[in-house]
């Protein structure tokens, strides 16, 4: 029985649950890896469209900056295995890095497949046991502790640490599908609602439609709920047929849900951020100059992509056959104002299926931050997604990932009884 209290059993073969099945068996404790994918890191194959951004070389304040739910919680966790551990673990085990704009790092090769195939390496060099087609049923417990786990076909594995990191509930094909939180309030602990993040937002006016397929590169973005500023943010954002999405989009959307279901939340763009409205509006007027017996209509190309002047001209307005000298100096500054302050109204986020991860999972408070163990159940771990931690885009939620499932097979490397 000695035998099996010392084994370690990670369920999840996903980000979270390599590193932390790697670090658990770092001391030579006898570490068996289950996955119920027919391959270890399903998801990371799909991540930042197939080339894996793996985490942000940012500092470290930086990256508490960009977590968006419980950025205390993960002190301890950055501070043992932060973004410089992990990139030092990929180059020792094969995997050549590169530092992209935004500070996003990516492989050498840009494959995705070469970060699991690291981590792999990393595995077989500790000698840890993959299983894969291997689902968990259920936690198996013994007064108040971990005893091991039962798999899908009714067999049993004896564990005396049992760590969970099956994910959240995005990207279900890759088989996140919730299995973990069932496991989690089995044992007793509570999940925060899942919701997606990181995810597209639709709009209610009905002229997006027309703008479908345009991206809008170093604007500016406000998301707010009448004066309360609920995310601010600068980069690219993208028109769809139901609405915006795009990196500045997705971002926003993991504030979303921080307003009042009933509230109205409104997004605001600033399509010249580096303009005063002063400077815009001489812009413009150098515009209407070059362009003087022209209609309005055609006077804009300089100061707008094609697709988005007709809307510009329906927002203002404004006689889209007036000739410009016509055009008053109230009429001027309504465009200036319109191109400072272009607005639409967020009817809601889209569903799990186009969400890059999930917002709410096991509550922090239940679980240990200096070991990712839980409050509840002596010997039983958490690590990535499937807690209530999410940050914006740019390779964080993958640091969050890297850095819990680190601290929790840590400590269990360190906790052999």
């Amino acid at each position: 029985m000695n035998a099996a209290k010392e084994q370690a059993v990670v369920i999840g073969g996903g980000a979270a649950g390599m590193i932390a099945a790697a670090a658990a068996a770092e001391n030579g404790r006898p570490v068996i890896l289950l996955e119920k994918n027919e391959k270890l890191g399903k998801k990371l194959y799909i991540t930042g469209k197939g080339r894996c951004n793996v985490t942000n070389a940012c500092s470290r304040d930086k990256l508490f900056e960009n977590i968006v739910s419980n950025p205390k919680f993960l002190y301890s966790a950055f501070h043992e295995f932060d973004n410089n551990c992990f990139m030092e673990v990929l180059k020792e085990n094969g995997c050549s890095l590169k530092v992209e704009r935004g500070e996003r790092v990516f492989p050498v090769s840009d494959h995705a497949s070469d970060v699991t195939a690291a981590l792999e390496r990393l595995l077989r060099k500790r000698g840890v046991q993959i299983r894969l087609g291997s689902a968990v049923r259920s936690i198996l417990t013994e007064e108040g502790r971990v005893a091991g786990v039962r798999l899908a076909d009714g067999s049993e594995i004896l564990a005396g640490s049992v760590i969970l990191a099956t994910g959240g509930l995005s990207y279900r094909t890759t088989g996140s599908s919730g299995d973990g939180h069932r496991m989690a309030q089995d044992l007793g602990h509570k999940v925060k609602e899942c919701v997606p993040a990181l995810v597209p937002l639709e709009i209610r006016e009905d002229w997006c439609k027309k703008l479908q397929g345009l991206s809008l590169k170093n604007v500016s973005l406000v998301m707010s709920c009448g004066k309360k500023k609920l995310y601010e943010g600068f980069g690219e954002m993208l028109f769809t047929h139901f609405g915006v999405s795009g990196p500045l989009v997705l971002s926003a959307s993991s504030y979303y849900g921080k307003a009042k279901e009933s509230a109205d939340v409104w997004l605001t763009v600033d399509l010249k951020p580096a303009l005063e409205p002063e400077q815009l509006d001489k812009r413009i007027l150098r515009d209407f100059e070059d362009n003087v017996n022209r209609q309005f209509k055609n006077a804009l190309g300089g100061l707008y992509p094609a697709k988005l002047i007709p809307v510009m001209i329906e927002r203002t307005g404004i006689d889209p056959e007036k000739k410009v000298h016509e055009i008053t100096r109230q009429e001027r500054r309504r465009l200036v104002e319109l191109t400072k302050q272009f607005t639409m109204q967020v009817r809601g986020k889209r569903g799990f299926e186009e969400a890059v991860i999930t917002q709410g999972g096991v509550t922090v408070k239940e679980v240990n931050p200096s070991t990712m163990e839980s409050k509840l159940v002596r010997g039983l771990y958490f690590a990535g997604e499937i807690l209530d931690l999410d940050a914006l885009t740019g390779g964080f939620n993958l640091q969050i990932a890297w850095s819990t499932g680190h601290l929790a097979g840590s400590r269990i490397s360190t906790d052999i009884e």
